[in-house]
């Protein structure tokens, strides 16, 4: 940690952002702005992939294999950390990101891109998971918030770049060129950590010796498999049992982990009556609430004949929203951080329900459509970036010992796995509505429509267990 500074000071931006602090800002928001950069290239690319080589069923498996992934090896970064520090286990994360992102580029058919984006999945993941691992250690406390509000931020800056790259390549037909030009930011990434991370071990040890949770790791990935492949048939029965079967295996993993020693979750997660869980739990569903966005460019090149350079823009406005907010609410002093724990999730909820009558012309005007569309997409992310750097920040503040890097893991574990619990189940709400079956204008529509409604529970849920992350913040 820092000497003695100003208190004042230390939390500034310019500390953060000029000096060392300035280096080491630049190699862990990079992380996320290259993970995030792919993310907004491969939801503005897929409508055309799927002319292209088919696999609209499988529309939703993208997002869905590559969080997989993500959660997995997203879960050996603090033992990746131990065993070859900084540098070499970022130069890892990103080598292997690049390696998924030429399977992508080159790609014949939907299961080899879908191999691909496995394999993009781990290198993200690891990004991620090294980004928010290393910000309690490598910056002062007072600095966390802003750190976290930095990394928010490049989502910010991705949805620019993102649907810029992913929109001019497939408004051309040559969605591929989406996936080479990944590694153009890529490689000059990982030459900029040769030269700036350090090589020396700056992680606890006993991380390294402890085994790895592979019973939950692996009951996560069942979980999250049970929803998705169940979504793949228009039966109504295996909904029902891949819901119900994704039920038990998170009750196996919350069971195994409760008594384990050494749990992928630290203590007290499956606990209401502990810190964390409540703000765990509030994170998840709003992680959860956000997963709509994959569909949303599908939704206006099909129902709203938009281009896919400006379907992938207007896709971008929720992470645009999310970060921009995030910014702006990361200085606030604790009365108005509480607020914003407290009504950003309600935010969000307006929003989809907005998204949910408009997008999929269930209300239609006869002028500004496409503007009320744009501002519920834009609130449907600031709803949650005004109140996520403060949930962030409070995990790390409830977290003590040993428990505190495995907090911040389980950090990315929680927002992973929230993110592809979503994406297979709005792949099983879109297919069950139409989207494949009738298909065409008719399915976009119906799909639209019971997608965002449903997923509008989400965020309605989180502003209640929200009421308890601040009440208990406001006692403490």
């Amino acid at each position: 940690m820092s000497g003695s500074v100003n208190k004042k000071e230390e939390a500034s931006w310019g500390m953060l952002l000029h000096g060392k602090n300035s280096l080491k800002s630049l190699a862990l928001a990079g992380g996320v702005a290259l993970h995030a950069i792919n993310v907004y290239i491969t939801i503005t690319t897929l409508p055309s992939v799927v002319r292209d080589i088919g696999g609209l069923n499988l529309y939703a498996w993208n997002t869905t294999v590559f969080i997989l992934a993500s959660i997995l090896f997203s879960a050996v970064t603090s033992r990746l950390l131990s065993k070859f520090a900084p540098r070499n286990s970022y130069l890892l994360a990103t080598l292997c990101f690049l390696v998924g992102s030429v399977i992508c580029a080159t790609a014949p058919s939907m299961q080899i891109l879908l191999f691909g984006r496995f394999v993009q999945g781990a290198g993200g993941g690891m990004l991620l998971a090294l980004a928010y691992s290393l910000v309690r250690v490598m910056f002062p406390q007072p600095l966390w918030s802003r750190a976290m509000a930095l990394m928010s931020s490049m989502w910010g800056i991705s949805t620019l770049l993102g649907p810029a790259l992913g929109g001019i390549f497939a408004e051309y037909d040559i969605w591929r060129g989406a996936f080479w030009s990944i590694l153009v930011v890529g490689i000059p990434y990982a030459i900029l950590l040769f030269t700036i991370l350090p090589t020396e071990n700056v992680t606890d040890n006993i991380v390294a010796k402890s085994p790895l949770p592979y019973q939950q790791l692996f009951l996560l990935m069942f979980a999250v498999l049970s929803i998705s492949i169940g979504g793949l048939y228009n039966i109504t029965l295996y909904h029902v049992l891949s819901f119900l079967l994704a039920i038990i295996f998170i009750l196996l993993l919350i069971h195994i982990d409760k008594k384990s020693n050494d749990g992928l979750f630290p203590k007290g997660t499956f606990s209401f009556s502990a810190p964390l869980a409540p703000i765990y739990l509030t994170m998840a569903l709003l992680g959860i609430s956000v997963q709509t966005e994959v569909f949303v460019p599908y939704f206006l090149q099909t129902i709203h004949n938009i281009t896919p350079l400006l379907s992938g823009y207007l896709a971008a406005l929720v992470g645009a929203g999310w970060s921009f907010s995030a910014i702006i609410s990361s200085s606030s002093q604790q009365y108005t951080a509480q607020r914003l724990m407290r009504f950003g999730p309600i935010i969000n909820f307006s929003a989809i329900v907005i998204l949910g009558l408009f997008i999929s012309n269930s209300v239609t005007l006869p002028y500004g459509q496409i503007i009320v569309i744009c501002v519920a997409l834009f609130f449907t992310g600031a709803g949650i970036g005004m109140a996520w750097p403060h949930y962030l920040t409070r995990v790390l503040h409830v977290s003590q010992g040993q428990e505190a890097q495995k907090a911040a893991t389980s950090i990315t574990t929680i927002q992973l796995f929230s993110a592809a619990v979503g994406a297979s189940i709005s792949g099983t709400v879109v297919n069950m509505a139409g989207l494949t079956d009738p298909g065409g204008i008719i399915g976009a529509k119906n799909a639209a429509h019971w997608l965002f409604i449903i997923f509008a529970v989400t965020p309605l849920i989180a502003f209640f267990t929200a009421q308890i992350v601040v009440s208990r913040t406001s006692k403490n």
